[in-house]
């Protein structure tokens, strides 16, 4: 929920025209890239990080886009960056439901954080002068490969042991996501 009135208050401001600061940078960069250190060993999770990945930099790059339309870019960016999120979080937790990982609810807590610290960052913009997308899409990539590298290994390791036992299978996988269509 707390995801969601985020939302409400950056397209509050993408539509009220709030005057930004915009940063300089060449058209077409990335603030993220893939590597295969980062893969879980699940095909759902990692084709999930894999466009996590994409739409963060789709996002920077609507930051980066200059004139009239950056508000509208990073409008329509936001807007399936959201959609995306939403997607994303409910298949890991349905999957570390489904797995009985142990540490679940210390898992969705740092999910409910990352909604939280965006919240707080979108309320110190002063006057319109900071520019609240651009330091939404830096948070954003600092956490999803802080907490890719660190936190969904982890559960990554207990779903490949469960994996071992026959508890978690090809079948549950797709039933997890098959729910979240």
């Amino acid at each position: 929920m707390l995801f969601i009135q985020f939302l409400t208050i950056i397209c509050s401001m993408v539509e009220k025209n709030i005057k930004v600061e915009v940063i300089t940078e060449a058209e077409g960069s990335e603030i993220v890239s893939w590597s295969d250190k980062y893969a879980t060993g699940i095909e759902l999770i990692d084709k999930q990080h894999h466009q996590l990945v994409d739409l963060t930099n789709e996002l920077y790059r609507a930051c980066l886009s200059g004139g009239e339309e950056r508000l509208t870019v990073f409008k329509d960016a936001m807007s399936r960056m959201v959609e995306y999120v939403r997607y994303h979080f409910t298949a890991e937790l349905k999957l570390l439901d489904a797995i009985k990982y142990p540490d679940y609810n210390n898992h969705k807590k740092m999910h409910d954080d990352l909604v939280h610290e965006i919240l707080t960052a979108s309320n110190t913009y002063d006057d319109g002068k900071k520019f609240v997308p651009n330091h939404f899409v830096r948070t954003l990539k600092d956490w999803v490969f802080g907490h890719i590298a660190v936190y969904d290994k982890i559960y990554a390791a207990y779903a490949a042991e469960q994996r071992k036992k026959g508890l978690l299978t090809d079948k549950i996988l797709k039933e997890i996501e098959l729910t979240i269509k």
